[in-house]
């Protein structure tokens, strides 16, 4: 299990039945801008009895405030918990300082892997919120996630070092390097930290892993900051990206509607032509069930599409009720909450596959009993669980 954020134990306390329906109402609201207001498309709940401190936690946690604080420019005033708008703003501006060091940071890197010719690409990030949302500032990203193939990443290690990045300590052992794929790299310069998540796997043990790394750097495109051409990946690999951090915080049973938004974003843009390339291309890279439960999400989260690819999605983990997977995504927290076993949810984003499920719960269970024994209890990050 992940290590909880201390906002949990008061949340499920709480219930906050009408909190996490007001979120659900706002983003609704933000993808849907018809709707006249908050409390109209949920039924007018009773906003008085809403707790500005909760609204504000289940915001934090699924990293999802500017978008309660864009769809509440849409909102009937009085819908509004009258504390709400501060906090809102000022987490806005603190996601615009956050992000915009990140950017510069991006930058410096851009230059350094590119002078070493290192071939890489951004993941998330900034970049990726302009792409989707038109803002760059809409979810807070404190450090810069890269991808490199495998047997670019101690070049890459090395680039990174040149320009006064170093390995942080607890990524050094055998389990972040092989099994997670990643070492975290910081850089003090005296007045703050930096850090880059250096990346040449995308998922950790215990769900499917895409089966051409090299192929998200293949198919990057380029995007311009300024005045450098930045590469990314390409906008069908963001939906198959957000699908895989989905897939990762139900595994560790963390709140994840804002991975869940960018999915829609990114499946909001493609025809129906483009659609289906995207069903072939996930089924290519073993990860068509991660795709679907992605989508899936997106549909309990926010309303379905009625899309080819929220067709699809209706199979995906059958069993678990829509109200159920809803609260799973946006309120992990609840007691009440039946979760699956991680070997069925495993068995099905392996597409009831014996071999393929085999493989990877033989790589967890590798992946485990590495940690068990590399990993001290000390140095393992919160929110790497098993």
């Amino acid at each position: 299990m992940a290590m909880q954020d201390a906002s949990y134990d008061r949340l499920r306390a709480a219930g906050c039945a009408d909190e996490v329906a007001y979120v659900q109402a706002c983003l609704r609201l933000f993808f849907s801008p018809g709707t006249d207001s908050v409390g109209a498309s949920h039924g007018e709940m009773p906003v008085p009895a809403i707790s500005a401190a909760n609204v504000a936690d289940i915001a934090r946690l699924n990293k999802v405030a500017v978008f309660l604080l864009k769809a509440l420019g849409r909102a009937a005033a009085a819908a509004t918990p009258p504390e709400l708008p501060a906090w809102l703003d000022a987490y806005r501006r603190r996601t615009m300082a956050m992000n915009a060091t990140c950017l510069g940071d991006s930058i410096l890197i851009h230059q350094a892997l590119r002078d070493r010719q290192v071939d890489f690409v951004f993941l998330k990030g900034p970049l990726q919120q302009h792409l989707l949302y038109g803002d760059h500032f809409m979810k807070p990203s404190g450090d810069v996630d890269i991808l490199v193939s495998p047997t670019g990443f101690a070049a890459a290690r090395e680039a990174l070092r040149a320009i006064g990045y170093e390995v942080a300590g607890k990524s050094r052992s055998v389990w972040w390097v092989r099994f997670l794929g990643e070492q975290h790299m910081v850089r003090d310069d005296g007045g703050r930290a930096s850090t880059v998540d250096l990346h040449h796997r995308l998922q950790q043990p215990g769900s499917p892993s895409p089966r051409d790394i090299d192929g998200f750097l293949r198919r990057r495109r380029q995007v311009e900051v300024a005045g450098a051409g930045m590469p990314l990946i390409s906008a069908s690999d963001t939906l198959l990206l957000s699908c895989i951090s989905v897939a990762k915080a139900f595994f560790n049973r963390e709140p994840c509607a804002g991975y869940v938004c960018d999915v829609r974003a990114s499946a909001s843009r493609l025809s129906e032509a483009e659609q289906q390339k995207v069903l072939d291309h996930a089924a290519e890279q073993g990860l068509a069930d991660t795709l679907l439960l992605g989508l899936r999400a997106a549909d309990v989260l926010l309303g379905g599409a009625g899309t080819l690819l929220s067709d699809r999605a209706t199979r995906i983990l059958a069993r678990i009720e829509n109200a159920d997977l809803f609260h799973m995504v946006i309120a992990p927290w609840l007691s009440s909450l039946r979760w699956p076993q991680r070997r069925h949810v495993l068995w099905e984003l392996c597409g009831r596959e014996p071999v393929r499920y085999l493989a990877e719960a033989g790589w967890a269970a590798s992946a485990d009993l590495s940690r068990r024994i590399f990993e001290r209890p000390a140095l393992v990050e919160p929110g790497r669980g098993n």
